[in-house]
């Protein structure tokens, strides 16, 4: 077996390259790419154009893979594998790929330990905008000053679906606005997650509402503020599109979002998750 990473930034990337194809679907790269991904947050796979079998072969060896949507898009091969899109026909709700050109972390409004891993694979790449930006929560927090550290750990924010979409809410049909902003739970999360191995990260986002304890305006600005600290140019990263990209990063340890882009470009993605291990509480 031979993998090869190559570090992109400083705190936040590598780019994956292989001898042999067959090379990424064997336990060992499973093995490799997952802590490589829980250790340098994003891995980019420079035009490997996997199918969605062997998509979804990588993303069990990495871990057991979870369904964060019920919506089976009519163009899907698999029931796990969710298409990215901003076309009608295949994805009738399109406010929640909206929503997703504002800075968020996968899962943390459903029942259940976040995912893991994101994995997202280009099929048809946007001719303008469309790429997908990564901010690492993990550099985010260790670059904080010491006493910004102890003030954040032992607070709370609030983290809904609604939150998440109020940047696009006048963009959401009337007719099934109420729908879409009910779904998911509200669920309350510390500012800072210890992780099981010890490492801590933020978790912020646009579902975090508002802080427990704090004014609106004042918990909604530091929240604000959290985030612009975790998405300046040292611990973010942008990925710009071809057709055949694939990446997987640490959902537990980043934010991520999308570019704007017209549904006209055609922009295609299929996602996969690997099921997380660990409840953020």
């Amino acid at each position: 077996m031979a993998i090869h990473f190559e570090d992109i930034k400083e705190f936040i990337g590598s780019r994956v390259s292989w001898d042999k194809r067959e090379d990424l679907f064997t336990p060992e790269a499973g093995q490799l790419i997952r802590q490589k991904v829980a250790e340098r947050t994003v891995l980019v796979f420079p035009q490997l154009g996997p199918t969605d079998e062997e998509q979804l072969a990588i993303t069990n060896l990495i871990g057991p893979k979870v369904r964060l949507t019920n919506t089976t898009n009519v163009q899907s091969n698999d029931e796990d594998v969710y298409q990215v899109t901003l076309d009608e026909k295949i994805n009738p709700q399109p406010e929640y790929v909206l929503g997703t050109f504002f800075w968020h972390m996968d899962g943390i409004t459903v029942d259940m330990p976040p995912p893991f891993a994101t994995l997202l694979s280009c099929r048809i790449a946007p001719s303008k905008g469309g790429e997908t930006e990564f901010a690492s929560t993990y550099a985010a927090y260790e670059g904080l000053p010491d006493e910004e550290k102890a003030e954040l750990e032992g607070m709370k924010a609030v983290h809904s679906v609604r939150a998440s979409l109020s940047p696009i809410h006048d963009a959401i049909p009337e007719k099934h606005r109420e729908r879409v902003l009910g779904i998911g739970l509200i669920k309350e999360h510390p500012l800072v997650w210890i992780h099981e191995n010890g490492r801590k990260s933020l978790v912020i986002g646009t579902t975090a509402d508002h802080i427990v304890g704090m004014s609106v305006p004042a918990g909604r600005a530091m929240l604000t503020r959290l985030a612009e600290w975790a998405a300046q140019p040292a611990y973010s990263l942008r990925h710009k599109w071809t057709e055949g990209d694939f990446v997987i990063w640490d959902n537990t340890g980043a934010m991520h979002r999308a570019v704007p882009y017209d549904k006209s470009t055609g922009r295609m993605m299929h996602r996969t998750s690997v099921a997380g291990t660990e409840a953020v509480a």
